[in-house]
């Protein structure tokens, strides 16, 4: 199976990690392959652990880094368990680490994964296939209450009561079923079409973070890798939306723990204790090239961390 994706940032995230001889590395957003192909190539670690939930990238990048043998293991799973996956593999720390938190260009261009509101599908938007919750269930089921607080916290949308209460009226008719409907239901709100964008980018956005729980996730997930990093090494991230930069601009300042003491203490008596330095004070964004080249990279963000 093709998993066609150009991966963003990549020279740039490739560069800050940084690798030091005979590294263990992680890519714990392998999608196709991109990221863990160049950091094979240009730094030849001992192992690279490619993890991914979706099952298409896992086939899809196993067949495309076969010849890298031993030196590539791909893990069904989600980066949120880094730990338990480390112990199942053995190894107890990492020398670098890479997280692109986008969808993949494979989702938002197969159909019938229901990512984009471009193309008629089944409302869907799992990123891991075996999860019983879609965006089906979320857009049909939640109260008007929830799809409201959602599409507001996740879509940052300022029309997130009106396109929840236009939801629950289309769906008393009959269930809402397919991208396309509730692309729809976005695009007729008033005012909807002031927003930069597409009228139902926010909307889309919002229901596949709630489906996949991305955000829940996120900030306990960047602890655990800053965790299991060797002394020395990087974690770098690759964010594309304002919510996901901020919890990780807030997550890689708390490694730094700033003394709170007043100044007047001889003596530092908070405990704050330094785990890490930011190494991106400003995030490293794409090149005017890149952004031409691939448009879904002009939101995009790197940050990288490094263990003390």
């Amino acid at each position: 199976m093709e998993f066609s994706h150009i991966s963003v940032l990549l020279e740039e995230t490739v560069a800050l990690l940084n690798l030091p001889e005979n590294a263990v590395c992680v890519d714990a957003t392998l999608g196709g392959g991109g990221h863990s192909k160049r950091i094979l190539d240009v730094y030849q670690p001992r192992l690279l652990i490619g993890i991914d939930q979706d099952e298409d990238a896992i086939c899809a990048a196993a067949k495309r880094l076969e010849a890298y043998g031993e030196r590539f293991a791909a893990v069904r799973d989600n980066f949120q368990n880094i730990k338990s996956i480390l112990k199942r593999l053995g190894i107890e720390q990492i020398d670098g680490a890479v997280m692109d938190l986008g969808v993949s260009s494979h989702q938002l261009d197969e159909a019938e994964r229901g990512f984009s509101y471009m193309k008629d599908a089944p409302l869907d938007m799992r990123m891991d296939k075996r999860q019983s919750l879609n965006a089906y269930e979320v857009v049909n089921s939640y109260s008007e209450e929830m799809l409201s607080n959602i599409i507001y916290q996740y879509g940052e949308d300022r029309n997130a009561r009106r396109i929840a209460a236009e939801i629950v009226k289309r769906r008393e008719k009959a269930p809402i079923r397919t991208t396309l409907e509730l692309a729809d239901i976005a695009a007729s709100v008033p005012g909807a079409h002031t927003a930069a964008g597409h009228p139902a980018k926010r909307l889309f956005q919002a229901v596949r973070i709630e489906v996949n729980g991305e955000l829940a996730i996120l900030r306990q997930a960047i602890a655990d890798f800053e965790e299991v990093l060797s002394p020395g090494g990087i974690l770098a991230v690759i964010t594309f939306h304002s919510l996901e930069d901020r919890i990780v601009k807030d997550t890689f300042r708390s490694f730094e723990a700033v003394c709170t003491c007043p100044k007047d203490f001889p003596v530092c008596v908070c405990g704050a204790k330094a785990t890490a330095k930011v190494l991106t004070k400003k995030p490293i964004l794409p090149t005017k090239e890149e952004m031409e080249s691939n448009p879904r990279a002009k939101s995009a963000k790197l940050r990288g961390i490094q263990k003390l």
